[in-house]
């Protein structure tokens, strides 16, 4: 299995898990050498963006991959987890339609969780 497509559904999942909302994958790696794909997905509130950090620390974690940098802490409204080939970007409601990262990026290619789950 490809790693970063494993570290994508590792993250993907764990997000799913804590009820993210709005969950989108961006394929980055051929217009970037930041990482090969972006997740960027929004929490309802502080305590759910702060359970979503922890279950993709724990989940990746125990698959094997650590992160690298974390951007933003408790009380931020855009949190940021690098982990190499993947970084994903967690907001609140009003910062995700601000930031528009879906927009900025949209020389990436949009990644459905079920073709990538059949392609590895």
């Amino acid at each position: 299995m490809n790693q970063s497509k494993k570290m994508v559904l590792t993250a993907y999942e764990a997000l799913d898990e804590k009820k993210g909302e709005e969950i989108r994958i961006i394929g980055i790696g051929e217009i970037s050498i930041l990482a090969d794909y972006f997740i960027i997905a929004r929490g309802a509130s502080k305590p759910q963006l702060q359970a979503m950090i922890n279950n993709v620390q724990e989940k990746m974690h125990e698959a094997g991959f650590d992160v690298k940098r974390i951007e933003g802490n408790r009380d931020s409204s855009w949190i940021l987890m690098d982990y190499g080939d993947l970084v994903v970007h967690l907001f609140n409601r009003d910062d995700r339609l601000f930031y528009d990262l879906e927009h900025i990026w949209s020389d990436g290619k949009p990644v459905n969780i079920d073709t990538l789950r059949t392609s590895v």
